[in-house]
């Protein structure tokens, strides 16, 4: 089992993960306020971390979001309005000497990568050669993957594999305010058009939606897929194109995490 945390911009979570069949355990889920102050975000972080069963020496996997130095573990935050008080903290570091089981080594992962490698493991795009993900909550993740690996370069490819955006009105939008819908429609629309040339350029014959917002799908599906159309990228034109939301579980930046976990030590899963 391998012990993983994905940090986000309102919750924390840990778990133990089995990469034999993706199955996720002794989950602990806790909220952290991402306008906090660096102890309090660490405090929170720390105590999730020791909510697993972990022997110590394990390897941890971790899911973060950028900007972040994911090779090194130092936070870059900075001017993106989430965690600006880790900005040049070196959170490797501060996981390796403060969890209560010291781990043997921590690897971070792009939050956008791990789940689009979870899902590609386990989840909705299994058997897709070529996919992308977006995930879809403060802001925008995405992560392109060929052959099981994450591209950050090549056609269709933005630079460093990044489209950013952000928004928070589907509550309102949902509860029937016309001018929060025209705005949603018009955000996952132009997300759409931006996505599709990107998408068919790339060759991806699949499409996942995570993040809080995919919790929205009734929202987010019919203008994401108006603008994806618009875009040159035709969701289920053909048997091989697909656009679906992720799995109900959300547990795919998990797997994600500890499949880098996995890797870095050596060991192909």
């Amino acid at each position: 089992m391998i012990p993983v945390l994905e940090i986000g911009g309102t919750h924390v979570t840990a778990a133990l993960v089995d990469l034999r069949d993706g199955r996720v355990t002794s989950r602990t889920r806790k909220p952290l306020d991402a306008d906090g102050d660096a102890e309090d975000i660490l405090g929170v972080v720390r105590h999730c971390a020791d909510g697993p069963p972990v022997p110590p020496g394990a390897r941890w996997g971790v899911a973060a979001p950028g900007p972040f130095d994911h090779a090194r573990g130092v936070a870059l935050f900075k001017g993106v309005g989430t965690f600006d008080a880790l900005y040049g903290m070196d959170l490797r570091a501060a996981l390796l000497d403060g969890l209560r089981q010291r781990p043997g080594d921590v690897v971070f992962l792009n939050d956008a990568h791990a789940f689009l490698t979870g899902e590609w493991s386990t989840g909705t795009v299994r058997g897709h050669r070529r996919a992308v993900g977006i995930t879809l909550g403060t802001g925008v993740g995405s992560a392109f993957l060929a052959d099981g690996r994450i591209c950050d370069s090549g056609p269709g490819v933005p630079l460093e594999g990044r489209m950013d955006l952000t928004h928070d009105i589907a509550g309102r939008a949902r509860a029937g305010e016309a001018r929060a819908q025209r705005v949603l429609d018009d955000v996952f629309t132009g997300l759409g058009v931006a996505l599709g040339p990107r998408l068919r350029d790339f060759g991806a014959t699949a499409l996942v939606v995570g993040g809080s917002m995919a919790r929205s799908w009734d929202i987010v599906a019919p203008a994401l897929s108006t603008g994806l159309v618009t875009g040159g990228w035709t969701a289920g034109a053909r048997r091989t194109r697909a656009m679906k939301p992720a799995g109900p579980a959300g547990d795919a930046a998990l797997v994600g995490a500890a499949r880098a976990a996995v890797l870095a030590g050596g060991k192909p899963s």
